[in-house]
């Protein structure tokens, strides 16, 4: 499609009404510009404070993370998307689970492919492998570069942070995929939601570990996400305690928040879990080895904890349960008394 014709108010439409024809739940834009002072400040404090625990990267760029500007050349605005990852169905109850999100195939890949189709419908080409000067430039975020996701989505009009980090849309919840889509002309930008969480502190209340501070920060080094994905140590005791039943991955705070009573299930056929994961058993997962887990996991999120990650996690979980037991059934006749 060629720009000329299109205004700012025109384009804008015609972007958005194609982000809802490839799927999006929710999309705006946002002026690409400095991030504000408090969000700058709020950054280089958690840095500062080393709450990203060995996750190195993320005290890495802190200039490109504060300006989007100094990632593309040229870049006027940041088209933020949402993409709905709430299941339709899920591994059955007293199983070992799985965070919602990785039920279904590598998000990174569906959501890339998306707005390469959204970029192209109007001719824009990814700035980093085009050299033709007479087109217009793009480029493409999914969980790819130092990029603020919230914050361009709150700024974007799509949401606001909660208290537990998560962006919540009104009436539909934080069970969504966010990306990005720089582009180098100007747009109609939309305005930001003011935050809706009043006083409720649920998810903070829900986190078994407190990796959710009294000031509203993550503790990266706490939060069983990062303990059960990120992590390439060996999970502790008291962390591993509170697992509960998931090896990858954890929803607690997201199934505590209110506002995902909303949540409608996801009809992207990628994000369908695969029959051979919910007929999984705790026996199966125990017994698990390296080529079931490739077939498995193959084109999946998951693959970003490793079997060797995986394992490890199913081992602290399968052995904390044994260790619970004991704890409670010191003595046969405990334990039949029980069973009574």
């Amino acid at each position: 499609m060629n720009l000329k014709p299109l205004n700012s108010v025109s384009l804008t439409e015609a972007i958005k009404a194609e982000a809802q024809n490839l799927g999006f739940f929710a999309f705006g834009i946002a002026k690409a510009e400095a991030v504000d002072d408090k969000t700058a400040k709020h950054i280089k404090n958690w840095i500062q404070k080393g709450n990203y625990a060995d996750m190195d990267y993320m005290a890495n760029y802190t200039d490109k993370r504060l300006d989007p500007r100094l990632l593309m050349n040229g870049v006027k605005s940041i088209v933020c998307v949402a993409l709905n990852y709430a299941p339709k169905r899920t591994i059955e109850k007293g199983e070992y689970q799985l965070a919602a999100y990785a039920l279904g195939k590598d998000y990174h890949d569906i959501i890339k492919d998306k707005l390469r189709q959204l970029a192209q419908k109007f001719g824009f080409e990814d700035e980093l492998h085009s050299d033709n000067p007479q087109t217009n430039k793009c480029r493409i975020f999914v969980d790819s570069g130092p990029v603020l996701e919230r914050y361009w989505a709150e700024k974007a009009g799509l949401g606001w942070t909660g208290k537990n980090h998560q962006l919540i849309i009104p009436h539909a919840g934080s069970m969504f995929f966010l990306a990005e889509l720089f582009l180098d002309v100007e747009l109609e930008y939309d305005s930001p939601i003011k935050s809706k969480c009043g006083k409720c502190h649920k998810c903070i209340d829900a986190c078994p570990t407190n990796a959710i501070t009294e000031d509203h920060e993550i503790n990266a080094e706490l939060c069983l996400s990062y303990q059960t994905i990120e992590n390439r140590r060996e999970i502790s005791d008291n962390l591993a305690k509170e697992m509960g039943d998931t090896i990858y991955g954890c929803d607690k705070c997201l199934n505590a928040c209110p506002w995902n009573r909303f949540a409608q299930p996801n009809d992207t056929p990628e994000l369908q879990p695969k029959e051979e994961l919910l007929n999984m058993t705790r026996e199966k997962w125990q017994n698990l080895t390296e080529e079931e887990y490739r077939e498995l996991f193959k084109g999946s999120a998951v693959k970003r904890a490793k079997y060797k990650g995986l394992k490890r996690n199913i081992d602290a979980l399968t052995c904390n349960n044994k260790e619970k037991k004991l704890t409670l059934y010191p003595k046969q006749q405990d334990y039949d008394k029980k069973s009574e």
